[in-house]
């Protein structure tokens, strides 16, 4: 496995920002194509922006300052995201996602991140390691831009 980049950045307001333009710099460097840069930057939106909104109550972390640490990882036609943060526990593998509405009228904003996450990705998982939670996003390189 190749270690394409890492990135370690502050929680605060422009964190999803920060690191959706990182990977779009480094996709747009190895030639990605757009299909595989717009899951993984969704899926890194849905991620980071879940993680930024509840994991960390009143600002504080688990242990030390607020933190995401990205890595990005190649292997043979599998591009490897991890997202670490140090803060409150969560595994979205164990949840459920939320059920389709029945009807324009009873449509809801939000609470399908983890169906496009587990429609776009080739794999999902998550562990705990001492106070950081680090969940994996594989995603297939596409063949066709």
């Amino acid at each position: 496995m190749r270690t394409l980049a890492e990135l370690l950045i502050p929680v605060d307001p422009h964190t999803v920002t920060r690191a959706l333009d990182w990977l779009e710099r480094i996709g747009h460097q190895h030639h990605w194509p757009s299909r595989t840069l717009y899951k993984l930057r969704l899926c890194l939106d849905e991620a980071l922006t879940n993680t930024v909104m509840h994991g960390f109550p009143s600002g504080k972390a688990a242990q030390g300052e607020p933190s995401v640490e990205l890595r990005l990882h190649e292997e043979g036609r599998d591009i490897t995201l991890d997202i670490l943060d140090n803060g409150r526990p969560f595994d979205p593998t164990a949840a459920e996602s939320r059920s389709l509405d029945e009807s324009l009228e009873e449509a809801m904003i939000g609470g399908h991140g983890l169906r496009l996450m587990r429609h776009y990705l080739k794999d999902i998982r998550y562990h705990r390691r001492g106070t950081w939670n680090h969940l994996e996003l594989v995603a297939e390189i596409d063949t066709a831009s």
